[in-house]
């Protein structure tokens, strides 16, 4: 009978402590659930997947962080609550010029010029910051939060680089990862948990 209790007891504490990783992309373990900072939600891993360049070449690991998983992109989009974008660099040496170009590609696919030109001015800032990073080495982190009432807050590496102020900014970004011509198709769908 103790042996029984004992069992059911342990089992029972086993389900109530959070898993630790969600899942293992590449040898990079992606973790599952996070906390923007004090105070905000937990956020729980939405998808994640490998951003490819000429199909062959592995550039990062994009994940999706949101308050609740859902694989519908509009309500994603709607949604005025904090979410994550992270991306884990696979590659020997991203430059920040690689990635400025990524977005900004991206960002003129998805986007009408009225609603480029509404974050031309905080688009040349995030872009000033990363040209003043040059290069981010295999194994390094990006971190875009979206902490309401803050803005877009940039992360690298553990440090914070910059926040960006609107809603309307970090929506307009997440068109580079999850809108209907983004960087990575695959990519996009992965995230989007498909």
């Amino acid at each position: 009978m103790t042996r029984t209790l004992l069992a059911v007891l342990m089992i029972a504490g086993a389900a109530l402590l959070p898993a630790a990783h969600a899942v293992e992309i590449e040898g990079v373990k992606i973790d599952d659930k996070i906390v923007l900072s004090s105070g905000e939600p937990v956020l729980v891993l939405n998808g994640a997947g490998v951003r490819h360049k000429f199909v062959f070449l592995k550039i990062y690991i994009g994940s999706l962080y949101l308050a609740q998983k859902t694989h519908d992109r509009d309500a994603i989009f709607a949604d005025p609550g904090p979410k994550r974008v992270s991306m884990h660099i696979l590659s020997d040496e991203v430059t920040a010029a690689d990635l400025i170009s990524s977005m900004n590609h991206a960002l003129a696919a998805n986007l009408v010029p009225h609603e480029l030109a509404l974050i031309e001015k905080r688009l040349r800032d995030l872009n000033s910051m990363m040209s003043s990073i040059n290069v981010i080495n295999k194994g390094g982190v990006v971190h875009l939060d979206y902490i309401p009432g803050a803005g877009t807050r940039i992360t690298i590496n553990g440090e914070a680089k910059l926040t960006i102020p609107g809603e309307d900014f970090y929506r307009a970004m997440l068109h580079i990862w999850i809108g209907p011509k983004p960087v990575d198709g695959r990519l996009r769908d992965a995230m989007l948990g498909g």
